[in-house]
């Protein structure tokens, strides 16, 4: 293959897949219909035309059938008249009045069996576009059922790209929290370590230490004090800080 024509085939494929996407059902459904009604309109017009041709026709022929009557009744009133001259010039009318009838019968004849056509092709495209018109409707609800439901899954699995972002928001949300908590605990603790300063506490590292000594001697010696009071066995003689005194039993 060319490459003419391996671009050719791209093209195709890429206007189908374009055409496709774009495509409305609905819309192809409705411009069908509005064809076949057009149709049906068209049909009505050339069946009208043909049935005006047959009155038109049945109406000459009607004429001449008068006119029949008269150049007979006008024969007649010659012959009676002894005037054979104007009996031969009616009969000759009447002749001429019965070729013009005869093709005029002829025509109708014709005409006839077109119109009974056109009626049959109306009646016929008049039921298929009503079962067209039904077929579409059913199909346009059936479809418009399936967009539904295919909107609620995609918003449900997050296929169509609402319900994706939100996921993703929430993803992008919760490693935001947990790198704040990370960094939080992490600055805890070097504060606890004295690897950052507290910028309101002026004391020195030194003084720091020294104060988290007496706060913790001091709890021990609480502890040594509050064991003797209750008769427990001190491991530790209590230092000079003490509790307040309690009452002696009764």
């Amino acid at each position: 293959m060319s490459i003419l024509g391996r671009v050719a085939d791209l093209f195709q494929s890429k206007t189908n897949r374009l055409l496709d996407a774009i495509e409305d059902p609905n819309e192809a459904l409705d411009l069908s219909y509005e064809k076949m009604l057009t149709g049906l309109q068209e049909t009505r017009r050339h069946l009208a035309d043909v049935v005006a041709q047959q009155k038109s026709l049945e109406r000459q022929i009607t004429t001449q059938d008068k006119e029949l009557d008269g150049c007979e009744a006008d024969a007649r009133l010659a012959v009676q008249a002894n005037r054979d001259d104007l009996a031969r010039a009616a009969l000759v009318h009447r002749q001429r009045v019965l070729d013009t009838r005869a093709t005029l019968q002829e025509a109708l004849d014709a005409i006839r069996p077109q119109v009974d056509k056109l009626a049959g092709y109306q009646g016929q495209l008049e039921d298929r576009i009503e079962r067209f018109r039904t077929q579409k409707d059913t199909m346009k609800a059936s479809y418009a059922a399936a967009q539904a439901q295919v909107k609620v899954t995609q918003s449900l699995t997050g296929v169509g790209g609402r319900m994706e972002n939100v996921g993703r928001t929430l993803e992008r949300a919760e490693g935001k929290m947990l790198g704040a908590r990370d960094k939080a605990d992490a600055l805890g603790s070097m504060l606890e370590q004295g690897l950052i300063n507290d910028p309101l506490d002026k004391r020195s590292s030194t003084d720091k230490e020294l104060a988290h000594l007496r706060d913790t001697h001091a709890v021990d010696d609480q502890l040594v004090l509050l064991k003797a009071q209750m008769g427990v066995p001190a491991l530790n003689a209590p230092s000079t800080a003490a509790l307040p005194p309690t009452d002696p039993p009764a």
